[in-house]
């Protein structure tokens, strides 16, 4: 492989970066700068291949790739046909105003939504819970600088809520099967997961001041709706359970659980010839599953030049502590799944407060910036008013938080050796 090529990669990701952070300033769409750089690196990895061996070694790698995104797409296309469907017949409406009362101070209400998203995303996965949790910011009509604290909260509390659950986070997985923590070691992380969230609820309920009135809306629920809000719960528990006892992949769950409610829709005549229940498939958000194609893309042929491979060098030149919490910073910027794969690849010699340590970091810094995570990108393309740069003013609160559960982490770590 040319010397140049790496560079010309890494370049790419850059200005794939840049084309998402600039969306606002070159009104290019940020999914089709990531589409078009993450396809090219994989072109430019095919067209300077020197030998037959690199050749196949390539076409192994982007095998692997288009296997993860097509994983990944699957999953998304049937959790949000779920959301797409609940969404529009009103149940979410419904289940969140049968808990919240008519008039709530917006700090309380700040607070709840945290508390709802931290414990929703420890039940499912990260984009499920994100995708409830925007449904349940939106339906508030907020004003829009209110709707970004609350939005911000939310993608920060659905991280943390998932760190400790080996079902709510893929690197908390990888590094629990890696026989690095157990499952009593991830459970404890829940504490200053928590603790985090709330600290940062805090922080920005401070400037609200206003009493919100919800009105809560009266949405008449047929009973196909309440079987296929069943049907989606059983998901999310079987999806669990599934995993837990018999290492079944969440995208299958997911296609058996949305397959089932197509059924239950045509035996309760619901999927008619003018109202096909189909048609709740067209109403996704594209946008969001070809940004997550783009960045997945460029991701995987970086990792193929073995570029993420340097920042193990980290741990080195520095204590694992600091290495850790510099870990959770760069997977603001970088997919966390390669970075932990990267390290346990590696064979890094840690404690187990540093294990735990470098699960919180590399499964909640990501909440830093908007692009960091799933949750973020989804709530991003949600949300009209989160953008990259609305985020970012609360990037100070938020490296408050992140560093304050950190800290916890460790100190948890210590007590627990």
């Amino acid at each position: 492989m040319p010397d140049f090529l790496p560079y010309v990669l890494i370049a790419l990701a850059l200005l794939g970066l840049l084309g998402v952070i600039l969306e606002e300033v070159i009104h290019i769409n940020k999914a089709q700068v990531v589409l078009f750089l993450g396809a090219l690196s994989w072109v430019l990895l095919f067209m300077f291949s020197p030998n037959e061996e690199t050749h196949a070694l390539v076409r192994e790698g982007l095998d692997e790739n288009i296997a993860e995104i097509a994983s990944l797409w699957l999953f998304l296309l049937a959790a949000m046909t779920f959301v797409a469907y609940l969404n529009k017949k009103g149940l979410i409406e419904s289940l969140i105003y049968r808990f919240l009362p008519q008039q709530v101070s917006e700090r309380k209400l700040l607070i709840m939504t945290g508390l709802f998203a931290f414990v929703f995303s420890s039940l499912a996965d990260n984009i499920t819970a994100t995708l409830i949790s925007v449904a349940l910011i939106l339906s508030l009509n907020l004003p829009a600088k209110k709707t970004l604290r609350f939005a911000t909260v939310a993608v920060f509390s659905v991280n943390s809520g998932g760190v400790s659950m080996i079902t709510g986070d893929v690197t908390t997985l990888m590094i629990f099967l890696d026989g690095k923590v157990t499952i009593t070691n991830l459970l404890f992380l829940s504490v200053p997961a928590l603790c985090a969230v709330l600290l940062l609820a805090f922080m920005l309920a401070l400037p609200l001041k206003d009493v919100a009135v919800i009105n809560h809306k009266k949405n008449d629920l047929a009973r196909v709706d309440l079987v296929i809000g069943a049907v989606f719960m059983l998901t999310i528990l079987s999806t669990i359970g599934g995993n837990v006892l018999f290492d079944i992949p969440p995208v299958l769950s997911f296609l058996t659980g949305m397959s089932v409610m197509f059924l239950v829709a045509r035996a309760y005549g619901e999927d008619t010839e003018n109202h096909p229940i189909l048609n709740y498939i067209r109403q996704i958000e594209f946008d969001t599953l070809l940004f997550f194609l783009g960045i997945l893309l460029i991701v995987g042929s970086l990792k193929e030049i073995h570029a993420l491979k340097s920042f193990v060098s980290l741990y080195e030149i520095m204590p694992a502590w600091a290495a850790n919490y510099l870990m959770g910073l760069l997977s603001s910027v970088i997919d966390n799944v390669p970075l932990t794969a990267a390290l346990l690849k590696a064979d890094v010699t840690m404690s187990l407060q540093e294990w735990m340590a470098l699960t919180y970091a590399v499964g909640v810094g990501g909440s830093l910036l908007i692009i960091g995570s799933s949750a973020g990108i989804v709530a991003m393309s949600k949300i009209n008013e989160l953008t990259f740069g609305s985020y970012l003013k609360f990037l100070l609160a938020l490296l408050i938080a992140y560093t304050f559960g950190y800290s916890s982490t460790l100190l948890l770590g210590q007590i627990i050796n």
